[in-house]
């Protein structure tokens, strides 16, 4: 008998949309959920973390195999699809809750974590420094439904053919190998 194995990666790395679309993806990933992380008070709504004030980043909550997908290889495709060199901030959108973070649920988490960005920096993978925060795991409050699978209920709307389509289009491309079954051929 197998065990069935999963791991949570809570991930901050701009608009929640984004990454969600790109980690469902994933082959090994089992579910992705959009909320907040990282901030003061309890379920905050979308409203109040634009504010800037609560302090929680947007996130996703990734839950994976980790059998299929190690935590390190999922770090590294967080990297590959925000920019982790913007203080606060992702393309126009701006604020602390559009911060780049990687909130760790164990110390090996942590550790992983802390040995990727210094293997980035190491290797100059980046232009610029890289700023993202690594902080422990406190919360994560789950974002309205609306914001739940926002890409595939709404990619003809302006603000996903411009952001979000092209990064599908780059994993597609440059990622074939790591699709779900059938992923590719999906809108």
């Amino acid at each position: 008998m197998t065990e069935n194995r999963r791991e949570i990666a809570s991930l901050a790395g701009g608009c929640f949309w984004c990454l969600e679309a790109v980690f469902e993806q994933i082959e090994g990933v089992e579910s992705v959920a959009s909320g907040y992380s990282g901030g003061q008070g309890e379920s905050p709504s979308y409203r109040e973390v634009c504010t800037g004030r609560t302090g929680h980043a947007e996130v996703v909550q990734v839950s994976f195999d980790p059998g299929r997908l190690s935590y390190r290889e999922l770090l590294e495709l967080f990297f590959a699809f925000h920019d982790p060199t913007t203080l606060n901030r992702q393309g126009a959108d701006v604020g602390t809750q559009y911060r780049s973070a990687i909130f760790y649920h164990s110390p090996e988490q942590k550790a992983a974590a802390e040995q990727v960005i210094a293997d980035f920096t190491r290797a100059r993978t980046f232009d610029q420094p890289i700023v993202t925060e690594v902080a422990p795991f406190t919360a994560f409050f789950k974002a309205e439904g609306h914001h739940q699978g926002y890409y595939r209920q709404n990619s003809e709307q302006p603000y996903c053919r411009a952001t979000i389509t092209p990064k599908i289009a780059k994993l597609r491309s440059k990622y074939a190998a790591r699709l779900k079954p059938g992923a590719a051929a999906k809108g």
